[in-house]
């Protein structure tokens, strides 16, 4: 393993007690090939059980076994460290995809067809996500979530609400919610993660996709392109439920289910909980309308799971025909049904009906990652958000950004550094 690779590994990875999923990749049994694969999402092993299943039962000469463990970053990292590694991983498009691809982990695997099917909008996710400009492709966007506003079709169409298109049209359609006796929003920020959903829809539409690459090059800082994302964050709080770090997000999904409001800022991905209380709720979806002109609203959507081959890897044709059957649309319908997901790839594919109000935007490619797959874990942004919300000191804004750019430089001090040396030296 080369120095590269221990230093970035040793700083990024924190050793459980128990060493799990300690395994043997790309073995051979007789004239079969055993390709290893590791998911990170353990909410969809069901439908990697049944993607499995049809690949060992399709192929004689390459059999696929994938594992879906938890913690499977933690897992992953602790693996990598000794060497142990999977023919392929799937993995979010974040910043640990973005740490791995630095420290030279992954296969360049620009000779693999199915490239050629990612739709544009996630090939440029994916290169946003490098820390410097790299030669090959290392990743194939698999599938996507978005994130936006759900809400209660039946209520809305029960009253007479219309979508909104713009910021104003949203914030009268509150206050109208509110003088019917209804609560408009729920939020359910006792988990800090929560709060990045709002922050993130509202980030992508008003402040630059690009934003940590240029703070990163001295371009611009966070206290200049997220005042107004801060301040909309704020507004918010006006017409959600009271205290809302009393309220979890399974509180949330369950107050919305149970028509406690008429509208909850969170993704897709948050449908099945929500219907495991209220089945027969009929939920629909609509990109936040964060600007004053439509035509500048973007749908947050983001890189959910991609697959990357480990350099490492001895059989690169085995791997390739892992990647081949993972493209049949047949196959990504398997996954876009069980996780109501949006395909990175080109084909005829059947989207989940609470996607409908966000379709044009899918269908146009009219979408921005989530600035969060930017940040470092370390940085705890969401903590950050939630602090910054509970504050009402007049001054809340400024604290929040001003602390935002001084934790920031803290935790990318090397990667500052390492952007503007490479910037430097490409312009002399």
């Amino acid at each position: 393993m080369n120095a590269k690779k221990t230093t970035a590994l040793v700083l990024a990875a924190i050793i459980p007690a128990a060493l799990a999923l300690s395994g043997c990749s790309d073995t051979k049994s007789g004239d079969v090939t055993v390709i290893e694969l590791v998911q990170y999402k353990p909410e969809a092993v069901a439908a990697f059980e049944k993607i499995e299943q049809r690949f060992n039962e399709t192929h004689d000469d390459v059999q696929l076994r994938i594992e879906s463990p938890n913690e499977a970053m933690t897992i992953l990292k602790t693996r990598f460290i000794r060497e142990d590694y999977p023919d392929i991983v799937g993995i979010g498009g974040d910043i640990n995809y973005s740490n791995f691809l630095d420290s030279d982990m992954f296969m360049d695997i620009s000779d693999f067809e199915g490239i050629s099917k990612v739709k544009p909008v996630y090939t440029e996710m994916e290169n946003a996500l490098h820390f410097l400009p790299v030669d090959g492709v290392y990743s194939l966007p698999y599938v996507a979530n978005c994130a936006g506003i759900l809400y209660n079709k039946d209520m809305f169409e029960e009253h007479g609400w219309t979508i909104p298109q713009t910021w104003s049209e949203f914030i009268e359609l509150c206050e109208q919610i509110q003088t019917e006796g209804i609560q408009p929003l729920y939020f359910g920020y006792k988990d800090v993660w929560t709060c990045l959903s709002p922050w993130n829809s509202l980030a992508v539409a008003l402040a630059p996709a690009d934003t940590c690459s240029m703070v990163n090059s001295g371009e611009t800082t966070f206290s200049k392109e997220y005042r107004e994302t801060a301040e909309k964050m704020q507004t918010l709080l006006e017409y959600g439920e009271p205290n809302p770090y009393a309220y979890s997000y399974n509180d949330a999904c369950t107050a919305f289910a149970r028509g406690e409001s008429a509208m909850f800022t969170i993704g897709s991905y948050a449908v099945p909980q929500i219907k495991s209380v209220n089945p027969d709720m009929n939920i629909d979806s609509f990109t936040f309308p964060a600007n004053e002109n439509e035509s500048d609203n973007v749908l947050t959507s983001g890189i959910d799971l991609q697959f990357c081959v480990m350099s490492e890897c001895e059989n690169k044709e085995a791997a390739y025909e892992v990647l081949s059957f993972l493209c049949e649309e047949e196959t990504v319908q398997i996954y876009l049904d069980d996780q109501n997901a949006i395909p990175c790839l080109e084909g005829d594919f059947t989207l989940p009906s609470m996607l409908d109000g966000m379709r044009s935007y899918i269908d146009s490619g009219r979408m921005s990652d989530f600035h969060d797959h930017h940040y470092p874990s370390e940085m705890s942004v969401d903590a950050m958000v939630q602090t910054f919300l509970m504050d009402k000191s007049e001054n809340a804004v400024d604290t929040f950004l001003t602390r935002f750019d001084t934790e920031w430089v803290r935790y990318n001090r090397d990667l500052i550094k390492k952007v503007r040396d490479y910037e430097k030296g490409a312009s002399e």
